[in-house]
């Protein structure tokens, strides 16, 4: 049987700030901010690393990282944000979220931002447009609302008798309403009952789970977050324990029933930010605007 994937990935890469700092160390420090935990996003740290040394950076010995972790807490945000700044990094990338780039954002108009988000950056207030972002900000964007559907395919492919999916999502996640109308539209074309159950806290799941056991759902799908991300363990034996197949927004997870495409774009967004920062180092200067190419897509 042919292995499927699925990745649809485009860069957006703006303009970088006209006003840099006159004076730049000795070893370029790049301050790593992102809505994660350190633990389960270590691959994502190290496609970072990959994507440094694939331009000739190398952590600790010509560029320096300083990590900065939220830990699924967007409060952290702002004030470890602001740390970064007080450092006089070279450049911010922010990771995990749109949540991370905003806190960026507000914390400096001057240092290099570089984000991955998996939702519109416009609309999430990072940028002016796509063509002309303006600021200082620039980054790729995954297409993570819109896989919403491709997943809900690879569920229905797996088990073709199912006729309800329960969907898990966290009404505070900035990107939840969008990723639920996308659910919502992909169940109607495929003919599929949504039961959609909700989780803010940890102490949410046993309840959600136990209403999605009694809605008899076949299939579960999770809403791509920092929240879910940070919590795949718990999730992943609760759907074990109750026998549900699963598909989950990012993680490198082998238990997984089901891949989801930003399993294998994630990495890739991470390894194309730090190539763009290499970029910007090596130019001092503020480089053209260009698009990326987008990446095939087969199913």
């Amino acid at each position: 049987m042919c292995r499927r994937e699925f990745i649809t990935l485009m860069g957006v890469v703006a303009g970088w700030p006209l006003a840099a700092s006159a004076q730049q160390p000795a070893m370029p420090v790049i301050g790593f901010l992102s809505m994660e935990s350190p633990g389960p996003f270590m691959h994502i740290v190290n496609a970072f690393r990959h994507g440094l040394s694939g331009t000739g950076y190398v952590e600790h010995r010509n560029v320096g990282i300083d990590y900065s972790w939220a830990e699924g807490r967007p409060d952290r945000l702002p004030a470890l944000a602001a740390e970064l700044v007080s450092r006089q990094v070279t450049v911010i990338a922010a990771t995990g979220g749109p949540q991370s780039a905003r806190a960026a954002k507000a914390a400096s108009a001057t240092i290099p931002i570089v984000f991955v988000v998996g939702s519109d950056p416009v609309r999430e207030g990072l940028v002016t447009s796509l063509n002309r972002p303006g600021g200082n900000l620039t980054g790729v964007m995954l297409f993570i609302e819109e896989l919403v559907a491709k997943r809900l395919e690879l569920l229905r492919e797996l088990i073709p008798q199912a006729r309800v999916i329960g969907v898990l999502f966290n009404p505070n996640s900035p990107t939840a309403e969008h990723q639920m109308s996308e659910a919502q539209g992909a169940a109607r074309t495929l003919g599929l009952e949504l039961h959609v159950v909700r989780a803010s806290s940890e102490l949410d799941f046993e309840p959600a789970f136990a209403a999605l056991v009694r809605q008899r759902v076949a299939a579960l799908l999770v809403e791509t977050s920092p929240f879910f991300n940070n919590r795949r363990e718990p999730l992943i034996a609760l759907a074990a324990r109750h026998a549900l197949r699963r598909s989950m927004g990012c993680g490198n997870i082998p238990s997984m029933a089901a891949w989801s495409a930003t399993e294998r774009a994630a990495p890739k967004a991470i390894a194309r930010l730090a190539s763009m920062w290499a970029a910007f180092s090596k130019a001092r200067s503020q480089p053209t605007f260009r698009s990326c190419s987008r990446p095939s897509m087969s199913l």
